[in-house]
């Protein structure tokens, strides 16, 4: 190789070096690309706000719902309707874990889910479940534990149409076989996408139709198949601690926040649109029940104070985020003067023992918030509609909801009621019922003198 060659390939190798040295500098000094957008984002934010909310509707069970409940009966009485709704709770979350979160929230029919989910198979940590907003997810346990506090209170609800009167084993087994038979499908015929009535349209924020209408109903039908308990109408039958019941009542609505707010499944306006009508709803029902009584009787009481406002939180419970704040307190309003009237006129009218007024309270309430949230949606009236929304329309579609809710529990509870019958039996011996569930049932006193 002479120099000349020498030299070029030299200046050909540096050539290279130097082309090779810029391009590296080139690709560095290039902007990288942009990584793939995630297709969902599941937030912090919305995830603690659903483990609040989950937590503060088990607050509305126990201890809310059971002391609200256990004031309300005789003194003898007291433990069995605590032991009824705690026990309910602990049996309904192991069904919904066993198969209740897959009939009601899997693919089937119109009417039922399948048991694709069954023992929760498939769900990790890492799966998610859909919120009200595109691209946000939370953790499917998540929404799991909120829907499974939702399945333990509405059972809970029904034993005080039949308090002082059935045995704790027909309780349980009539328990386990109506959220199989009756709130199951409900649940998902009105909240999943498939759903009978969530096809046709209907409005359901938290529970109108699924929890109460359909826990009143079942509380009558038990009521009139028991009979009325022993000595009423003779016998005096007062409340034994009210104190109990206001301290219950006050717990229901600190928990009906996540009842309901919670039903956004995020944190955002909407949710806060639903505390604020929690709030608003709940107010104006408690100042209605207390007027109307005032008004009646010539005194306000305690108990009609919290009446009414368990009144208004059912009422407002299927419009709580749909509604405006002053469409909430006309409906809460509207419904405790209806409520009043069904617990004081029809219900003695008619003779039926519902003991703790379940079906005149939560049925009726129910029934008017699912009809109301129809008109209460409307922008008009503060609400925040919906596309191609009229009200007419919208109020027919409420009414087969409820229609449809009412059959279904109906039917389906006399059949179940029937059933236990059968196997354990209703109702507690006359003598029982006399000395008191709690010492008979459970061998133990709420009190000791």
């Amino acid at each position: 190789m002479n120099h000349r060659t020498a030299r070029y390939s030299l200046l050909g190798a540096a050539g290279a070096l130097l082309a090779l040295t810029g391009a590296v500098l080139a690709q560095d000094a290039a902007p990288a690309a942009a990584p793939a957008a995630p297709a969902f984002v599941v937030d912090k934010g919305d995830t603690a706000w659903m483990l609040t909310s989950t937590v503060l509707v088990l607050l509305m069970t126990v201890p809310g719902l059971a002391l609200f409940y256990g004031g309300l009966v005789r003194a003898k009485n007291m433990l069995s309707v605590l032991m009824q709704v705690f026990m309910i709770t602990a049996v309904t979350m192991l069904i919904w874990v066993f198969y209740g979160y897959s009939l009601a929230f899997t693919s089937g029919n119109a009417f039922i889910g399948g048991l694709s989910k069954a023992f929760l198979a498939g769900v990790t940590t890492d799966s998610i479940a859909d919120t009200f907003s595109a691209g946000f997810k939370i953790p499917e346990y998540v929404f799991i534990c909120f829907q499974m506090t939702f399945a333990a209170i509405t059972p809970a609800l029904i034993v005080g149409a039949f308090a002082e009167r059935m045995k704790f084993s027909a309780v349980m087994l009539f328990s386990i076989l109506w959220v199989t038979f009756v709130y199951y499908p409900i649940a998902h015929m009105v909240w999943f996408s498939e759903g009978y009535l969530f096809a046709m349209g209907a409005l359901d924020f938290a529970g109108g139709t699924v929890v109460h209408i359909n826990a009143g109903i079942a509380g009558l039908v038990g009521a009139l198949l028991l009979g009325k308990r022993t000595g009423l109408g003779k016998d005096l039958m007062p409340p034994h601690s009210l104190t109990n019941t206001m301290i219950g009542a006050s717990l229901l609505w600190v928990g009906w926040f996540g009842f309901n707010a919670g039903s956004n499944l995020e944190a955002n306006g909407g949710t806060a649109l639903a505390m604020i009508n929690t709030f608003t709803a709940t107010a104006g029902a408690i100042v209605g029940w207390s007027l109307i009584e005032w008004i009646a009787k010539g005194k306000p009481s305690m108990l009609g104070a919290v009446s009414g406002a368990v009144a208004g939180l059912v009422a407002v419970t299927p419009a709580a985020g749909l509604a405006g704040p002053v469409g909430a307190i006309v409906l809460g309003f509207v419904a405790a003067i209806v409520c009043f009237f069904f617990v004081t006129t029809v219900k003695n009218a008619l003779g039926y023992d519902d003991s703790l007024d379940v079906f005149g309270v939560h049925g009726i309430g129910g029934i008017i918030g699912a009809v109301g949230t129809g008109i209460v949606v409307s922008p008009a009236l503060g609400g925040v509609g919906l596309s191609e929304y009229d009200m007419a329309t919208q109020v027919v579609t409420q009414l087969k909801a409820v229609a449809v809710t009412i059959v279904w529990c109906g039917i389906g509870s006399v059949i179940l009621y029937k059933i236990v019958d059968v196997i354990v039996g209703l109702r507690v011996r006359p003598e029982v019922e006399a000395e008191g569930l709690d010492i008979v049932e459970h061998g133990e006193r709420a009190y000791h003198s």
